[in-house]
């Protein structure tokens, strides 16, 4: 699912911009932190940035240098600044595309897609290995916390944590039954292809190495066992509401 973060100051466009994204099936978040975008930004790893110019403290050409810095990521414009100047200086200063207030929808999801189809899909220029070069790599996403499954690694919030192949393999088990049970049997299938010749206590020790990276990550008892049945995964946030 393609995530995309939309810097915008006015909390209704906003709103209408995010739930619109979400309509067409992506994923999209608004920026909160206008005096220092960059680590919301980062910790988000968005796949498209949609960017206002008028914002408190800096402008929308200040942000987009400075994302350039650091990304190459997909930039659209969406300003109520109709000049062709505002335009050029939208491009020049590294943005990808540029659309005026009020923003027609249609025209808008237009521009999205194409701009997702040429820098991660069927027009992306192949690669070594013949996938879509830039293409986001397959993730899950549990309540914020996501895994990406072709580098092993896990991301909650600002923080990273490079799994083994049993880790990830256990991870992504967790990652997408979040709040039930996930039997020992599960695991142990999902972790090997023959489990009548595994010691049952390699399967606990893999579970305490990940317990382990998850907190590390700020996530304690993130996955607790359920006594004769097995596992089950729940973010420390969740568990707190849950008693509360």
């Amino acid at each position: 699912m393609y995530r995309i973060y939309i810097i915008e100051d006015d909390d209704k466009i906003g709103a209408v911009l995010k739930k619109n994204m979400e309509k067409y099936g992506f994923e999209a978040a608004c920026a909160t932190q206008f005096r220092e975008l960059m680590p919301e930004l980062e910790a988000y790893a968005p796949h498209l940035v949609l960017l206002d110019i008028n914002l408190p403290y800096f402008d929308g050409y200040y942000w987009c240098r400075q994302i350039r810095t650091r990304s190459s990521v997909p930039i659209i414009f969406i300003s109520a600044r109709a000049g062709e100047m505002d335009q050029v200086m939208a491009i020049e200063n590294g943005g990808d595309d540029y659309i005026t207030k009020p923003i027609p929808l249609d025209l808008l999801m237009a521009k999205i897609k194409g701009v997702l189809r040429r820098v991660y899909g069927e027009y992306a220029a192949a690669g070594h290995d013949g996938t879509a070069a830039g293409a986001p790599e397959a993730e899950l996403n549990a309540h914020g916390l996501r895994l990406h499954l072709g580098r092993s690694e896990l991301v909650w919030q600002m923080r990273k944590a490079m799994l083994t192949k049993n880790e990830r393999l256990l991870a992504e088990c967790f990652m997408r039954q979040p709040g039930r049970i996930v039997s020992r049997e599960q695991l142990l299938e999902a972790l090997w292809d023959d489990v009548q010749f595994v010691d049952d206590n390699t399967l606990t020790v893999n579970v305490t190495r990940l317990r382990k990276k998850l907190e590390e990550l700020g996530l304690p008892k993130a996955i607790e066992t359920v006594r004769g049945q097995g596992y089950m995964f729940l973010l420390r946030y969740e568990q707190e509401g849950a008693d509360a």
